[in-house]
């Protein structure tokens, strides 16, 4: 099996193992290309007569299997891609994360913490939401889990299931309605569109609703699209949510450090009037503090809310890594201001740079974002409107890899992480700007 392939076998069982295990025994041959596979049936098998679980029914293959896959095709040929698709920041964890890091290997730090997280570090992050965020919560009603995605996958699955509605605002994060799905719970699909910045309208919103909505995932910055919700609009909402109590709010709070715009700053949806009690913040160490591997995130929630969570997790993974939340919490209590402030300012440069060479393609529309690293220019007026299509021959002409929108729920997008160097970034233009003006 190619490299390429194999890389290809294991995006897929990630996304959908139902479909893993029907290319394992046939991967060579031509017709089993990632094409091909993506219209399996999700019933196949792992072997004769071991079914499934008809859960996965419901769960869809990205479509960004196919590009990723060609990516890896290319790379084995000595082809240098050019990429950026990447949801990470470019820069190391700051030098305090690293040295408390080896300061607990060091100091024997490699045994289980409590299911909820260190001590220390559930009150480092209670601190720093009251401090920065004007959120009061108790430190036990801080859950630290392994990434801001466990901890959003944990407060769906505590809450939501078969029979019942979740709303999810597109473009999304293509892990929400997944999870939803695999609760067994129903995905609804509450569109904004980029003449509006991508920003929820309230009273659309309450079109959505119905008495089986259980829950809304609201990501605050926005990936893909970096939109950042006002504290007026957040109000606006909470309005339509006061009128339905039996819906709680999931608030994916993970770039909130990444914002550009200082007459938009960020604000949690827990500290709008009313919506405490029915919130679940969820945040990390990933974007920030660029710990994207050491797999650090938490949950902040009222008890209520916070308890079903800590049982889910407790039954799962039990606790989070030892040597993260000791890099956790130095990044809170001993990584600076000045040095935060820092990195935004180098990010919201490469955000101008990207959107000043856009702005030289005739005829491209997109929303300026105020947060995140990402934009999704719409690029509908090419290809026929076909996003993949797009990806594909831009990644084959000119090596230069970048997502489809519609895997967030954006057809005709595409999203462009800036988070990588300046020089990457105008590599990466050069070869945008040729192609769209060769292919209008």
């Amino acid at each position: 099996m190619t490299a390429a392939l194999l890389c290809w076998a294991f995006v897929a069982f990630a996304s959908n193992p139902a479909h893993a295990f029907t290319i394992s025994s046939a991967a060579h041959s031509p017709q089993h290309r990632p094409q091909h596979i993506a219209r399996t049936k999700l019933h196949a098998t792992m072997g004769q007569g071991i079914a499934v679980n008809p859960l996965l029914a419901d769960v869809k293959l990205s479509k960004t299997i196919e590009v990723f896959a060609t990516v890896k095709e290319m790379e084995a040929e000595g082809i240098d891609v050019t990429s950026l698709c990447v949801g990470e920041p470019d820069f190391p964890p700051p030098r305090a994360v690293l040295d408390a890091t080896i300061q607990a290997v060091e100091g024997g730090e490699t045994r289980y913490t409590a299911v909820t997280g260190t001590a220390q570090l559930r009150a480092a992050i209670a601190e720093d939401l009251r401090g920065r965020k004007g959120l009061d919560y108790k430190d036990t009603e801080i859950l630290v889990s392994n990434g801001a995605k466990q901890s959003v996958y944990q407060g769906v699955l505590a809450f939501c299931g078969p029979g019942d509605e979740v709303l999810i605002p597109a473009p999304f994060w293509p892990s929400y309605p997944e999870m939803v799905a695999l609760t067994g719970a129903k995905p609804v699909i509450v569109p904004t569109t980029i003449e509006d910045g991508f920003l929820v309208d309230p009273a659309k919103l309450e079109g959505y609703i119905n008495d089986n909505t259980k829950l809304m995932i609201f990501c605050n910055p926005s990936n893909p699209t970096g939109a950042v919700h006002s504290k007026s609009l957040q109000e606006g909402i909470a309005e339509v949510m006061k009128r339905h109590p039996q819906i709680a709010i999931l608030s994916d709070e993970i770039y909130e450090r990444l914002v550009y715009n200082d007459e938009n700053p960020h604000v949690s949806f827990a500290s709008i009037e009313g919506m405490y009690d029915r919130t679940m913040t969820v945040n990390g160490f990933s974007k920030a503090y660029a710990m994207t591997g050491m797999r650090l995130g938490y949950m902040a929630a009222p008890a209520k809310l916070l308890k079903p969570c800590v049982t889910i997790q407790s039954q799962l993974t039990s606790c989070a890594g030892s040597l993260s939340q000791a890099g956790g919490l130095a990044a809170l209590t001993k990584v600076t201001e000045t040095e935060m402030e820092s990195n935004v300012k180098i990010m919201k440069e490469k955000r101008d740079y990207v959107v000043k060479r856009l702005s030289n393609i005739s005829g491209l529309k997109y929303f300026v974002p105020d947060g995140a690293f990402y934009i999704l220019p719409d690029v509908s007026a090419w290809f026929g409107g076909d996003d993949t299509e797009f990806c594909l021959a831009l990644l084959k002409e000119k090596a230069l890899a970048l997502v489809p929108g519609s895997s967030f729920g954006a057809d005709g997008t595409v999203r462009l992480s800036y988070a990588t160097s300046i020089e990457e970034l105008t590599v990466a233009m050069d070869k945008l700007e040729a192609f769209m003006e060769e292919k209008r």
